[in-house]
Parts: C-alpha cells; structure tokens; sequence
C-alpha cells in the first residue's frame, strides 16, 4: 500500500494503472525478499527507489522506440545533476527526478558521507550505460556479447544493489572486505543470474519490439545461435552462476574468519561481532537474490507478455514524455 501511495503522490503512475496494475507488478513484494531484515524506514527508501527504477527504465524504453533524443538526455543530465544535490532537487517540476532525488536524499540518511559518495558514482556510471543503450536503441546496433555483458551489469545497477546490502545491515562492510576477490564474485555472480534470468523472460517482449539489448538476442545475431540454441546457452550462464556462488561464498567465509582473527580482541570483540553480522546480513540478501528473482519472474505481470494486447508494448507502462 506504501508504494501504491508513492506512485500516486510522485505522479509516476495515472491513478487507473495504479488501481489496476501496481499490486499485480509485485515491485514491493521483490525488494522484501532482496532485503532481509532491513529496519523499516531502510526498507521503504529501497522498496521506493526500485519502484522508481522500474518506472525509468519503462521510460528509457519509450524514450528509444520512440527516438526522442532531446526528452531522454534532458531527463539523464537531471538526474545527473540530482544525484549530486538530491535535497534540492526534491521539487523538481519533472516528477521521475523529482521522485529519485527523494529516494536518494533518504537513502543518504542511513550511513556515512563516503557511503553516499560510493552510492552517487557507481548510478553516475547507470546513468551513462542508459545513455549508451538508448544510442545502441535508436541506431539499431546490438552489442557483442562481450559489449553487452559489461553494459548490462551497469543497466541493471549490479553495484547500487549490491551497495544498499549495507543500510539493510545496518553498517558499512570494511573496505578489504567488500572490494576482496571473494565478495566481489558473490556479488557479481547473484547479480549475473539476476540479470540473465531477467533476460530469459524479457526475451518475447524484447524480441517483438526489436530491441536489440537482451543477452540472447546479442547471441543470436553475433555469434549465430538459433533462438532456441541461445535460450539454452542463456539458461546455462544462468545455472553457472548458481555453482559459482556456492564457490565464492565458501571462500568469503574462510577470509572473513580470518579478519576477524586478526581484530583487536579477535572474534570475540564487539567490532568482530558487528563485522560478522554486516557481512553474514549481506551474503543471506545476496542468496535471496536467486529465489526471489526467479520468484518475481513467475509471478509479476511484468513478464506476461501474452496476456497483453500487444506483445511490444505493456499495459501497466505509463508515457511520461509523451502523455505530457
């Protein structure tokens, strides 16, 4: 009901689609599983922002089928400049950056001024990889594989969901533990399946409305794959990513006990102690990842894709640019 009530109030969403389609879509229901145990007023902030994100990235799409250049880099340098300064950007007459200057001023409020600094470039960099997939869009070009793992990892905010792992626990993770080989594979590999399995049932819709950004697509057109060759070589990454978790997760583990070895009062301390729930907190939310993504996938109306009147085109979608 929260976010029904912030769609509303942000002027995200037309009232009927709210009524109609907010419950169904289940973004709240998602952001529950991805955030285990955050307290209440962090889970809201989140909960809110990837509503916003979802709301974007609809526009993102309207902005390239349509090929409205100047409407889609007026709203990417806003938020460029909203990131920066959130708290005086909360008026904007825009509502998209209106609403993501208040999720990021609120999500400003949870850790330290270095958090906030990591936060705004790491969606500094979303930003842009937005910006590279529109010209991608409107010019018709589908990237390499390669091009396009690099770009999705950025388009789907791998490292803004993997940041908000530490408000959710309540502290930020020490730096060696965080940027170190293993946490950074966990990371990425929760992250990956995310994406791929997102891509697995984005693939009708992207298909019928000739997008050219889905991981099957960019195998099917560079490295000559049949459609349904790269649906099975796109569930294969997908289930690699499940065992190499498994891999990267042992190995934190190991490295974590170690760490808290070498703390003042070692283990037993109260530091050791907050360390060790901070990083246990993150490594349970980036497991949930898996069930709660597969979960999303089956049950929001997101991905219904042949319930809809035209398969290119969601009902739930609302045009900002173009309604107004």
């Amino acid at each position: 009901m929260e976010s029904r009530a912030w769609l509303l109030e942000k002027r995200l969403m037309p009232a009927d689609k709210v009524t109609r389609y907010a419950d169904e879509l289940r973004y709240t229901d998602l952001i529950a599983g991805y955030y285990v145990g955050a307290p209440r007023e962090v889970i809201s902030a989140i909960s809110d922002f990837s509503t916003w994100f979802f709301v974007w990235d609809d526009q993102h799409d309207r902005d390239a089928v349509h090929g409205r250049r100047d409407s889609w880099y007026r709203l990417s340098a806003d938020l460029h400049t909203a990131l920066d300064a959130p708290g005086d950007h909360l008026a904007h007459p825009e509502p998209l950056v209106a609403a993501f200057a208040e999720t990021v001023h609120r999500l400003g409020g949870f850790l330290s001024a270095d958090w906030n600094r990591r936060f705004a470039r790491n969606f500094h960099a979303i930003v842009g990889a937005y910006d590279q997939e529109f010209e991608n869009r409107v010019t018709k070009v589908t990237p390499s594989v390669a091009d396009y793992i690099e770009l999705r990892r950025h388009t789907f905010g791998h490292s803004v969901w993997i940041d908000l792992l530490e408000p959710t626990a309540g502290r930020e993770i020490p730096e060696s533990l965080r940027t170190s080989g293993p946490f950074m594979a966990a990371a990425r590999h929760c992250q990956d399946f995310s994406a791929w399995y997102n891509d697995l049932c984005s693939l009708p819709k992207e298909l019928a409305g000739d997008d050219q950004h889905n991981l099957g697509i960019s195998l099917i057109r560079h490295e000559g794959l049949s459609l349904e060759e790269a649906v099975t070589e796109v569930r294969k990454r997908v289930e690699n990513c499940v065992t190499e978790f498994e891999v990267a997760e042992k190995e934190l583990r190991e490295l974590l006990d170690g760490h808290l070895a070498a703390l003042p009062g070692a283990a037993a301390s109260e530091e050791a102690r907050s360390v060790a729930e901070a990083v246990g907190s993150a490594v349970f939310n980036m497991r949930n990842w898996f069930s709660s993504v597969y979960w999303f996938h089956h049950e929001s109306g997101r991905y219904r894709v042949d319930s809809w009147d035209d398969r290119s085109t969601p009902p739930y979608v609302s045009d900002l640019a173009g309604d107004a």
